[in-house]
């Protein structure tokens, strides 16, 4: 049932979220959270990101911008790498605290707070229609990628602060498309590669069989995208997803799940 769940999520949301503002990773974790421990869940959600952005980039890759890409690609690159370090680190402590709620006791983990915190403010930025008009200039490029990319290797949650940058950056349509897959399959490659140091704790090797699935669903939602979708804003979707990501934040930051 879990594959099932995962795959049918994971293939209408690579459908919608192909040319849209906000990403398959940000709504894939906080459903596989629901599955799995947080460590677990960024990084299964990373493979299944990782592959389907492979697939997006043979697509629309050749359209990727070379000077945004240094400006703001290397230094997510690098900070992906510390992000994902942060990551594996938290990963390893123990509970903040314990409280007991209806009999039961709930830990507060510092890895399930962190990402808590993530899924809110990333919630709010999906909620407050004033943010979806964020920009930021040509010349702070360097800092976005920073950014982007530390965020991207901490949690998956890339694409809002990455759209947020390169949206000035003043390059065409396909360009900011290709320019975004390139650089956020390169993220997943340096974060995946820094969880891979904690394989045999990260789930990656047990759970290969839903990796794949969930996988394939997701690129053939994101080939469906490329024919049919060529611009999609669903501010509805947004608001759905922004809710759903304070709830589980909020669930999360508290110990319940």
């Amino acid at each position: 049932m879990t594959i099932i769940i995962l795959s049918a999520i994971a293939f209408v949301v690579a459908i919608l979220t192909f040319f849209s503002g906000f990403g398959l990773g940000t709504i894939l974790l906080p459903v596989f959270v629901l599955f799995f421990p947080v460590d677990v869940a960024i990084a299964l959600t990373g493979v299944v990101h990782f592959f389907n952005n492979i697939f997006k980039l043979i697509l629309v890759g050749r359209g990727a911008d070379r000077s945004v890409f240094i400006k703001f690609g290397i230094p997510a690159i690098i900070a992906s790498f510390l992000g994902a370090l942060v990551l594996v680190h938290l990963a390893d402590l123990d509970p903040l605290f314990s409280y007991t709620l209806w009999g039961r006791q709930f830990d507060i983990y510092p890895i399930a707070l962190t990402i808590s915190i993530l899924l809110i403010t990333f919630g709010l930025l999906d909620l407050i229609p004033a943010l979806d008009k964020l920009e930021f200039g040509k010349d702070k490029l360097p800092v976005g990628g920073f950014l982007s990319g530390f965020f991207g290797g901490l949690s998956g949650h890339q694409g809002a602060l990455r759209s947020a940058f390169l949206i000035k950056a003043g390059i065409s349509k396909t360009a900011f498309i290709g320019t975004a897959v390139v650089i956020s399959s390169l993220v997943d490659f340096t974060r995946l590669g820094v969880y891979a140091t904690r394989m045999s704790k990260s789930g990656l090797i047990e759970n290969w069989p839903l990796l794949t699935i969930v996988t394939l669903s997701a690129i053939a939602g994101a080939y469906i995208g490329n024919l049919v979708l060529k611009k999609i804003t669903l501010r509805f979707i947004k608001i759905t997803i922004g809710i759903m990501l304070m709830i589980i934040g909020i669930a999360l930051g508290a110990g319940w799940i």
